[in-house]
C-alpha cells in the first residue's frame, strides 16, 4: 500500500466523528490500553503535556510546543482535527509525521487494526504515541480530541495538565451543562500532577477544586499566576507583558501573532501553563528569552492555521475556526468592530449537530450570508440551511462549494470591503486546501 491508499483506507475503514458524528464515539479506553499494550506502552517513553478544554486547546498546544522547541527541546506535537493534511495531526519540531511513516505504522499494525476496529481517533492517538517513542521525543504536547476522562490521550501520564476553559459543545456526550462537561475534561487531573486551569468560570470552579484534591494534585487558576500588566493589540497579533503574582517567572513583553480577542485569555493560560511547569519542574531549560521567541514564532515554528487568520488585506478576509457558541461569540463581536459599520460577506457554513440558533442570533446585523455545506459527510446540507436563516439576513447564494461561495463573496464585497470565511473548521479547510495551499 501507498500513502494515497493507507490515507484511504484510514477515512474509509475507520469510524471518524469529524466525518460520521456520533457513530464513531467510544465511550471507553479499553481499544486505546490494548493498542497501546500491543504497541509495547509507548506513551510511557516520553514526558508529556496534556491540554483538554472547550476553546483554546490548539492555540495553548502549539504555543507550548513552540516555547519547548525554543527550548532547544526536540518537541511532539499531537492535535486535532486537521486543515489540510492528515499528516498535521503528528509534529516533530513543527515538522509533519512524514507519509512513509504513515504506511510503516499501518502495514505494521493492519491485522490488530482490522480485528479491534479502533475509531480513527484512537488509531491517530496511538500513532503519535508510536511516533514520538520511535524518534525519542524529549517532550510531547498532547491535546485531548473531544472530552477528557474517556479520551484516547488520556492513557498518558503527563507532568502536567492544562484546561483551558469549559463551554457548551458536544453536549450529547459530555453532559449537559457546564458542570457535567468540566466534569469530563477534568479526568484528565493525575495523581500528584500539576493541573493549570486558564479560565475560572463560577460554574466549575468547584468540580476543578473536588477533583484535584481527590487526586491530590496542586491546582492552579492562570488569574491567580500573573495578570497582564501592560497590552496592545491589532488585527494581526497581540504585545502583552506578563506581571507573575505567585512564582515570578521572568519574561518582558510577549508579541504573541494571533489577533483573535479570544487569544490574550490563550496566552495567559500558556504563560500559566509554563510557569508552574517552571516550578515544578526547575531542572528543564526555559528560560525568558524560549519562551519569548517561543511566543513570537509560534505560527512560523508549528504551522498553525486557521485561528483569526488574516488572508487578504484589501478586501479585508478573516478565515477563523471557531464553531461553538462560546468561541463563536467573540468571533462576531470581534468581526462586527474589524467591519467599522461596512456590509460583511460571510461564507458560512457548518455540520450537523452544532447550535445554528445561537450561532446565528450572535451573527453581526450587516452580515450578507454566501451559504455552502463543507465537504465532509456531516457537512449541513445547504437547503437545509438555508431554510433555517431568519427573514433579517440577505441570503445571496446557496452555493455548490465553498470555494464557489467565497469567489462570490470576494466579487461582492470589491477591494475595499470585508470577508469572513466560518461556522465549521471545515469550511475554513475547504477553503484553504483549494486556495492557499
Amino acid at each position: 500500500m501507498n500513502y494515497k491508499e493507507v490515507e484511504a483506507f484510514l477515512f474509509s475503514s475507520l469510524p471518524m466523528f469529524q466525518r460520521i458524528g456520533a457513530a464513531a464515539y467510544k465511550a471507553d479506553l479499553t481499544t486505546t490500553l490494548a493498542f497501546c499494550a500491543h504497541l509495547n506502552q509507548p506513551q510511557q517513553t516520553f514526558p508529556s503535556i496534556h491540554i483538554a478544554g472547550t476553546n483554546g486547546k490548539g492555540s495553548v498546544s502549539h504555543t507550548l510546543a513552540s516555547v519547548f522547541m525554543s527550548a532547544g527541546y526536540k518537541t511532539g506535537l499531537f492535535t486535532s482535527p486537521h486543515l489540510l493534511s492528515y499528516t498535521e495531526r503528528i509534529k516533530i519540531n513543527g515538522q509533519e509525521i512524514d507519509q512513509n511513516a504513515v504506511v510503516e505504522f499501518v502495514l505494521q499494525n493492519k491485522a490488530f487494526i482490522e480485528d479491534q476496529k479502533p475509531s480513527f481517533f484512537e488509531m491517530t492517538a496511538a500513532m503519535a504515541f508510536w511516533h514520538f517513542a520511535q524518534q525519542k521525543v524529549d517532550i510531547a504536547i498532547v491535546e485531548t480530541g473531544m472530552g477528557g476522562r474517556l479520551d484516547s490521550t488520556n492513557v498518558l501520564n503527563p507532568l502536567l495538565s492544562v484546561i483551558t476553559n469549559i463551554g457548551l459543545d458536544h453536549t450529547e456526550f459530555l453532559g449537559p451543562d457546564l458542570p457535567s462537561i468540566a466534569a469530563e475534561k477534568a479526568g484528565i487531573i493525575k495523581t500528584n500532577t500539576p493541573v493549570v486551569i486558564g479560565l475560572r468560570q463560577p460554574e466549575t470552579q468547584a468540580v476543578f477544586q473536588a477533583k484535584s484534591k481527590e487526586q491530590k494534585a496542586s491546582l492552579f487558576f492562570s488569574d491567580e499566576l500573573l495578570i497582564w500588566s501592560s497590552e496592545t493589540h491589532s488585527i494581526w497579533a497581540w504585545n502583552l507583558t506578563p506581571a507573575p503574582l505567585k512564582m515570578n517567572l521572568p519574561c518582558s513583553e510577549l508579541h504573541f501573532p494571533l489577533g483573535g480577542w479570544y487569544q490574550k485569555e490563550n496566552a495567559a493560560t500558556a504563560f500559566a501553563a509554563l510557569q508552574v511547569f517552571a516550578n515544578f519542574y526547575p531542572d528543564w531549560n526555559l528560560t525568558p528569552k524560549a519562551i519569548q521567541d517561543g511566543f513570537q514564532n509560534m505560527v512560523a515554528q508549528t504551522g498553525l492555521q486557521g485561528r483569526w487568520e488574516i488572508v487578504s488585506q484589501n478586501p479585508l478576509v478573516i478565515a477563523d475556526t471557531a464553531h461553538n457558541p462560546p468561541g463563536w461569540k467573540g468571533a462576531m463581536e470581534q468581526l462586527s468592530q474589524a467591519a467599522a459599520g461596512k456590509p460583511i460577506h460571510m461564507v458560512f457554513g457548518l455540520v450537523q449537530g452544532k447550535d445554528l440558533s445561537s450561532m446565528l442570533q450572535m451573527i453581526p446585523q450587516q452580515t450578507q450570508l454566501y451559504l455552502a455545506c463543507p465537504d465532509v459527510p456531516r457537512g449541513m446540507p445547504v437547503a437545509e440551511l438555508a431554510s433555517q436563516i431568519p427573514s433579517r439576513f440577505q441570503v445571496n447564494l446557496l452555493a455548490n462549494s465553498v470555494v464557489e461561495a467565497y469567489q462570490a463573496a470576494l466579487n461582492s464585497a470589491g477591494p475595499s470591503g470585508v470577508v469572513y470565511v466560518g461556522g465549521s473548521t471545515f469550511v475554513v479547510a475547504d477553503l484553504m486546501k483549494k486556495n492557499f495551499s
